[in-house]
């Protein structure tokens, strides 16, 4: 694996519900990693922090406001794809304001912790899985 990979840095969240399930979505048929379920969020652009970003993604693909005070890091994945390197913090999200709605035509599901692993995701969020058992 070559060392000269680019770094792509992707903010991540787990929104719970009051029921303490999470929230996964099943990335659309044309993109990379297609079929597979993955935490919602997006790519950091240049400049930005990952807070905001998530904040921006959260709005344009599931249509629902979340402040900054409501993001909790719990931890991060570092995985090494065969075009790039991925870094990507997860946080914790468990107030939000509006309906989560798939915008971007996503297949969305809500998730007991214990269960996602029933789910086929990427390589780099397999190991946020024991974070989220171990924390709801």
């Amino acid at each position: 694996m070559p060392a000269h990979l680019p770094l792509v840095l992707v903010a991540a969240v787990a929104l719970v519900d009051a029921d303490g399930r999470v929230l996964i979505a099943r990335r659309p048929e044309g993109k990379m990693l297609a079929g597979l379920w993955e935490f919602p969020g997006g790519k950091v652009e240049m400049g930005e922090r990952p807070e905001p970003a998530l904040i921006r993604e959260l709005k344009e693909e599931l249509g629902i406001d979340v402040t900054e005070a409501c993001l909790a890091p719990l931890t991060f994945a570092s995985h090494a794809y065969e075009k790039f390197h991925l870094l990507m913090p997860l946080y914790v999200c468990r107030r939000w304001k509006g309906m989560v709605t798939s915008l971007e035509g996503q297949e969305l599901a809500w998730v007991r912790p214990n269960r996602l692993r029933d789910y086929p995701m990427p390589p780099a969020d397999l190991p946020l899985i024991p974070h989220l058992i171990d924390l709801l």
